[in-house]
């Protein structure tokens, strides 16, 4: 239990409110040809006068971008406004090379949406505001920790990079909720392809609002934003600690400021950035180099064809159809690439709650330690099915399984399961087992003499004896029909 959980659960009411930040995947860049890529490409090469912001250059909308947003909303039971603008955001730092940001205001793309996802098995709702679309800003690399450098440079590859920002209404009430919230979003932006889901290298990111105010009331507090958050643990270790932050200066009669806080990860805590901006900050206004938007209802129509399978409709037909209980419905349909290599292990013959308990288990072991996603890792659906085979057929015991799979996941290019084990298939022939039965029949005259005493535990003993002196190989159930015979 943390510090002042207990008193924030009798005093305080948690309120949080997040702002998800998803890059699009498009080619080129919001109002401009340049290429989207920055994660590879020299500092600045994918630039020009538009996304540098030189005089005389003029934006031009991408549509695609544009409909991306779009898609996001429908999928996220948004309202599609007939009408929509662009904004100017004025605020000046060196990665904005324009001193403004191309934003949306008080006319996005989309409002008053919702998202439901479960938490320890309750059922939540969060409102979404809106999903808006805006540009990117570039990066600041600085010598050494922020607080010590003497210099930076700025990389504005991913200056002008389209950005969705999806704002929730403040309806969470604890760093859990606030972590499923962001998954399940994550997984929806996954499955409707306009989002990697890659928070590491910050093409999806995350804000959050975090206030308390005594249980009863209806107003809300002091709010103060939290960012820097870049893995769905750290969401939750930087909103757990502010939770606890904040209930300690209000306990000791102290008073929040609303400002902007970082989250430092490897400390495990919040630190003060800057007092928090209001919007008339921004001084925003109506973008005058770009036209309004008038969005037909045809053509949110055909973008709402396109919509795929959602997670939530992915993961009752687990349920349904596979027999899969909910929990491990929802963990395989969290990320698109993971339910997608569920399904085509199945689709190769491989039983359905054997696969999720591999993926779900060992699979994902591997995969967390290593910071990969499924799709990355070199063993493929036929690997897992063949595998599986060999366990159902009693060639391979599951220790051995368990052995075999992690050879063939730290392997480059694995070839079949049997390949793995490199001669160490399951030992079930009588001859060979035989010599295994006298040897542990030898070494163990108290335990055996325990069985034949009527101690059925002590046959478990030698059983694993036997095991050991195997290393995992001999057919346990073969082995303990033949100690049994040989000792009685």
């Amino acid at each position: 239990m943390r510090a002042f959980e207990a008193v924030t659960a009798t005093r305080y009411e948690v309120v949080v409110g997040l702002e998800v930040h998803a890059q699009v995947l498009t080619v080129s860049k919001m109002f401009c040809g340049c290429s989207t890529e920055y994660l590879t490409a020299p500092p600045n090469a994918n630039t020009c006068p538009v996304c540098l912001g030189l005089p005389g250059s003029l934006p031009v909308i991408n549509r695609r971008a544009v409909e991306a947003t779009i898609r996001t909303a429908l999928a996220l039971n948004c309202e599609i406004p007939a009408f929509s603008k662009f904004d100017r955001k004025n605020y000046f730092y060196p990665d904005l090379p324009k001193g403004y940001q191309i934003s949306q205001y008080d006319l996005p793309f989309s409002r008053n949406g919702h998202l439901e996802f479960d938490v320890k098995g309750e059922s939540r709702r969060a409102g979404i505001t809106r999903v808006h679309l805006e540009e990117d800003t570039g990066k600041l690399l600085h010598e050494g920790a922020i607080e010590q450098a003497q210099s930076s440079l700025v990389n504005f590859n991913r200056a002008g990079v389209p950005l969705m920002e999806i704002v929730s209404e403040p309806d969470l009430r604890s760093a859990d909720e606030a972590r499923e919230y962001v998954m399940r979003l994550r997984a929806i932006l996954q499955y409707i392809g306009v989002n990697n889901g890659d928070m590491e290298s910050g093409q999806l990111r995350c804000d959050a609002n975090v206030s308390m105010r005594p249980v009863g009331r209806t107003e809300l507090g002091t709010k103060v934003e939290v960012k820097n958050m870049n893995s769905f643990r750290a969401i939750h270790r930087a909103i757990a600690y502010e939770i606890d932050r904040q209930t300690e200066v209000l306990e000791a009669g102290g008073r929040l400021v609303q400002e902007t806080r970082g989250w430092n990860d490897a400390r495990g805590l919040t630190v003060s950035q800057r007092t928090k901006e209001f919007a008339e900050d921004y001084r925003y206004f109506p973008e005058p180099d770009l036209p309004p938007l008038e969005v037909s209802r045809e053509w949110v129509a055909e973008i709402g064809a396109t919509l795929p399978e959602l997670p939530a409709a992915r993961r009752e037909r687990f349920v349904t159809d596979f027999g899969l209980t909910p929990y491990d419905a929802s963990l395989l349909t969290s990320s698109k690439p993971m339910a997608e290599f569920f399904e085509e292990a199945l689709r190769l013959g491989a039983p359905a709650k054997a696969a999720a308990n591999w993926i779900l288990g060992d699979f994902s072991r591997l995969l967390n330690a290593d910071h990969k996603e499924i799709q990355e890792a070199s063993v493929k659906p036929a690997h897992l099915r063949q595998l599986i085979g060999l366990i159902d057929s009693g060639v391979i015991s599951g220790k051995m399984a368990k052995q075999t799979f992690e050879a063939m996941y730290r392997a480059s290019d694995p070839g079949p399961p049997l390949e793995a084990l490199k001669g160490s298939s399951q030992i079930s022939g009588d001859a060979e087992l035989a010599g295994i039965v006298d040897r542990v029949i030898a070494e163990n005259a108290k335990s055996v003499a325990d069985f034949k005493a009527g101690k059925e535990q002590a046959l478990k003993f030698l059983i694993g004896q036997g095991m050991k002196i195997s290393k995992g190989r001999a057919n346990p159930q073969r082995l303990e029909a033949l100690l049994r015979e040989k000792i009685t």
